[in-house]
């Protein structure tokens, strides 16, 4: 299970670690992110390919919103490829 860990929180700046993941849902999460009008940074890195864990800057009129709204879209487009598949 993944697991989020607040690094560092203000009113427009959430930096955060997602333990138990890759990059493949990074990227996912990154892209959603994006996808939000209110969001001006969305990027993550990764210190080491083989045991690094993930790190999110995000840079958002309300970032904890923000991030909210992409989990939510992107637990609605795994239902539905779970239906189509």
């Amino acid at each position: 299970m993944m697991e989020i860990n607040v690094l560092e929180k203000q009113k427009d700046k959430l930096v955060f670690e997602l333990k138990n993941t890759n990059h493949t849902f990074c990227n996912y999460l990154k892209d959603e992110l994006r996808n939000d009008k209110d969001v001006d940074v969305a990027s993550y890195t990764i210190s080491h390919p083989l045991v690094g864990v993930p790190k999110f800057f995000l840079k958002a009129k309300e970032p904890t919103n923000s991030l909210n709204k992409a989990i939510k879209e992107l637990k609605k487009k795994n239902k539905e490829l779970q239906k189509n598949f």
